[in-house]
């Protein structure tokens, strides 16, 4: 596994500011009574999801008075786990099969609050212009989480490129596919690195979290996702927390023609509102 990048935030040194800031900020730690806290803490990935998370956290000041305060991070495991342990109220990052994928490996109690966008993968290339163009033998990176893993082959089953075992299985891995007869060759890279190894590869599985950010288009992708993706990203709390009034505050205030016209700027119609 590729090492990962370090997080602006690990899980410890949240814990530790948290202890400094008192529990006021800590709502779900220790209840969830609202009304001893009008600030919770939400994670999200560093760069554009966290601009478009900036101006739902304008309106929740805005309508509801309610302080939101943003814990950005650069990898897709800690977020998962600060809110597991109680150094977040929410974060809003995944899609539900990397979730699931979460709650049954580490035994996370999460529910989900709210849905928030679809950001289409895609399969980049800066030595090949098309898809017909990969040679054989090619070598193609892949994301290494479970689910994007999956997500990712499952799009080259679609596109005829490999045969799946089970083209259903949202966690499939090179080990599944039961046909390959270009004998491409697979690289799982940890996905905050597949930009910088682009170059190494003939292709790469690259989320649109980190494609943008990179100033990938999506319009370059060889393939993609269409917009009826079920990977649609969302708001997730812990188990009980779905209903407190800060979360759904927060949610009403993501939800939002803002936020929107936001995603829209950033991300150039690469994101598409998963609530409507």
């Amino acid at each position: 596994m590729t090492p990962t990048m370090s997080h602006r935030f690990s899980p410890v040194r949240l814990l530790g500011a948290a202890a400094l800031l008192g529990s006021a900020l800590l709502a779900g730690c220790g209840g969830n009574d609202d009304a001893e806290s009008s600030s919770i803490k939400v994670g999200t990935v560093a760069g554009p999801e966290t601009e478009v998370m900036q101006v739902a956290k304008q309106l929740a000041k805005e309508n509801y008075d309610l302080d939101v305060e943003i814990v950005e991070f650069t990898d897709y495991v800690s977020p998962n786990a600060a809110l597991a342990d109680g150094s977040l109220d929410a974060n809003a990052y995944q899609h539900e099969p990397y979730m699931r994928s979460m709650v049954e490996d580490r035994g996370y109690d999460f529910s989900i609050a709210g849905r928030t966008f679809v950001y289409p993968i895609g399969a980049y290339s800066e030595k090949y212009d098309s898809i017909e163009a990969l040679p054989d033998g090619a070598t193609i990176a892949l994301p290494n989480d479970p689910s994007n893993e999956g997500r990712a082959l499952i799009l080259m089953h679609n596109e005829g490129l490999i045969e799946l075992k089970d083209p259903t299985n949202l966690e499939a891995t090179p080990i599944d596919i039961a046909e390959n007869p270009h004998n491409f060759e697979f690289r799982e890279i940890e996905a905050a690195q597949l930009p910088r190894v682009l170059p190494d590869v003939d292709m790469a599985f690259i989320n649109n979290t980190f494609a943008q950010p990179a100033g990938l288009s999506l319009d370059d992708a060889l393939i993609r996702e269409g917009p009826e993706s079920p990977y649609v990203n969302l708001i997730v709390v812990r188990e009980g927390d779905e209903d407190r009034e800060a979360i759904q505050q927060l949610v009403d205030a993501y939800q939002s023609e803002e936020v929107a016209a936001k995603a829209q700027e950033l991300f150039k119609g690469a994101a598409v509102p998963g609530w409507e």
